[in-house]
């Protein structure tokens, strides 16, 4: 060998020891995915990518994941802070024996799901459009969430172990829930979890049951507000606030400015630690209007409680105006 070549090994050597490693593809805290993407793409806005699940792999906790254009981008499974803002175009999820997202986020992480079309077709016992389980919040807006057609199935089930709240938006939630089970939106916290939510501009068409929480399954409170709102067509109750006869947590729903509306029952508290605060409300052409089992109806004095094919009924407390 000669010298030269004994050289040029040499110096081989020395940069392969000098020259640091290629470093590894950084997540973008913007990614983009498109009815015409790939998985295999950067998710970069001219490189786009298929499906949510392509896309949040390559997406830094906190980012955000937009759309291009219309498409079907698949169910997902949510670990981290994300927004998927998709307002202004249509993104649908559509899903058959899965649920549409499923939220398992640490305990600082906020989640917003925006402008997203989440269908379920042939679906299992209790498949879900969203499940919430952990995370410091869920955002929904401008959503439509509907055809899950199951027992046990919901439009949003929220069931955090810890404190979590709920925001829902200028949302629709349509024909959730098979039998006597399921509905629009549980809102139902295990464990000593806590759930703080606002439900603002919601339309519950023809779900087995409107909107419902439970305070069986936490020793934690919870408390709701829905305003401007609609819950109409259930084959339960539109609103619903249910806790054990023994045991639970203190479970609160104050609706204000709504429209309960052609439902099996418009208002139901059932157990003791159950209330339904109302104001400015109306309840209409329910089989019954407002029904407490053991719980308590409060009433502003604002509200129009009437055109019950049974029964209107009364608030089981009349309360003062400041």
């Amino acid at each position: 060998m000669t010298n030269a070549s004994r050289l040029l090994i040499l110096l081989g050597l020395v940069c392969a020891v000098v020259l640091p490693a290629a470093p590894a593809q950084a997540q973008a805290t913007r990614t983009w995915v498109s009815g015409v993407g790939d998985d295999v793409n950067p998710c970069s806005r001219t490189a786009p990518c298929k499906t949510f699940a392509g896309a949040i792999s390559k997406t830094a906790a906190g980012g955000e994941i937009n759309c291009i254009d219309p498409g079907g981008f698949g169910a997902l499974t949510i670990t981290k802070a994300i927004t998927i803002d998709c307002a202004n175009t249509e993104a649908g999820v559509l899903v058959s024996g899965t649920n549409g997202f499923v939220v398992n986020a640490g305990t600082a992480d906020i989640v917003t799901l925006r402008g997203l079309d989440i269908i379920g077709t042939v679906v299992g016992p209790g498949l879900s459009g969203i499940v919430f389980n952990t995370g410091k919040a869920l955002l929904v807006e401008k959503c439509t969430i509907r055809e899950f057609l199951s027992a046990g199935s919901f439009g949003i089930l929220f069931q955090p172990t810890g404190a979590s709240g709920l925001y829902v938006s200028d949302t629709t939630i349509a024909n959730n829930g098979s039998g006597s089970t399921g509905g629009a939106i549980n809102i139902k916290p295990s464990g000593t979890g806590t759930a703080r939510a606002t439900i603002s501009g919601v339309s519950a068409f023809s779900n087995v049951a409107g909107i419902i929480a439970d305070g069986s399954a936490t020793t934690g409170e919870s408390v709701i507000h829905v305003s401007n709102t609609v819950s109409a067509g259930a084959a339960a109750a539109g609103i619903l606030v249910t806790t054990p006869a023994s045991g639970g947590g203190s479970t609160a729903i104050a609706v204000d400015r709504s429209s309960l509306i052609n439902n099996a029952t418009g208002a139901s508290a059932t157990g003791p630690k159950s209330s339904v605060f109302l104001t400015n409300t109306t309840i209409f052409g329910n089989t019954s209007g407002l029904v407490a089992s053991a719980g308590s109806t409060l009433s502003y004095k604002t509200n129009n409680i009437n055109g019950g094919n049974t029964t209107d009924g009364t608030p089981t407390v009349n309360l003062s105006q400041d």
